[in-house]
């Protein structure tokens, strides 16, 4: 099920010659990354050292375009997520039934180099100054997904109304500056 406080985020996956096997990152850590743009402003989010550290990873299951049958999963073994000093790292064993063989198939042959991750925010800041949104906790990862295409769509639409609303609020407070120097001006020289 995917939920409106569920947020993705794509990285690549490659399948390792030593059997039925693929790994990725599913964060980099302190790499900020346009998310939304708008009147040629940018706005970026990075996901900071240490959003991992509590976060809920023991029933992560890594399935196809977040949904359908898991593929593997944290619970049984197949699915390890491990945090290092550069990210999410994801290795998972697709051995276990056709589905996930022929995933491994997909990706080997190159066919689908990209996943996603589903997570929820735990603690989040935003820097006007750089117009960057800094993820500093990860409550909860939901799953991993090889995927057709990224998800930058269902990215955007989460990260849009955030980034918009940003956007909204720094032309609103672009406007009232404006209105208020227009209205001094009006005032001195009434005097």
């Amino acid at each position: 099920m995917i939920t409106n406080d569920r947020q993705y985020r794509t990285f690549e996956v490659r399948a390792e010659p030593d059997g039925l096997t693929v790994e990725g990152y599913a964060a980099v850590f302190d790499a900020p990354e346009v998310m939304y743009e708008v009147d040629g402003v940018q706005y970026s989010e990075k996901i900071e050292r240490g959003a991992f550290d509590q976060a809920q990873l023991s029933d992560v299951v890594m399935n196809y375009n977040h949904g359908g049958k898991p593929v593997a999963r944290t619970k049984n073994g197949t699915l390890h997520l491990t945090v290092d000093d550069y990210g999410l790292r994801v290795h998972a064993d697709l051995s276990s039934t056709a589905e996930s063989r022929a995933l491994y198939d997909e990706i080997k042959a190159g066919l689908i180099d990209k996943m996603s991750f589903a997570f929820i925010v735990g603690e989040e800041s935003y820097d006007k100054s750089t117009r960057t949104r800094s993820i500093g906790k990860i409550k909860r990862v939901f799953d991993v997904a090889a995927v057709d295409f990224p998800a930058y769509e269902s990215t955007a639409i989460t990260a849009r109304s955030f980034f918009s609303a940003e956007a909204e609020k720094e032309r609103a407070e672009a406007r009232a500056a404006l209105d208020l120097a227009k209205a001094k001006y009006f005032y001195e020289g009434c005097r």
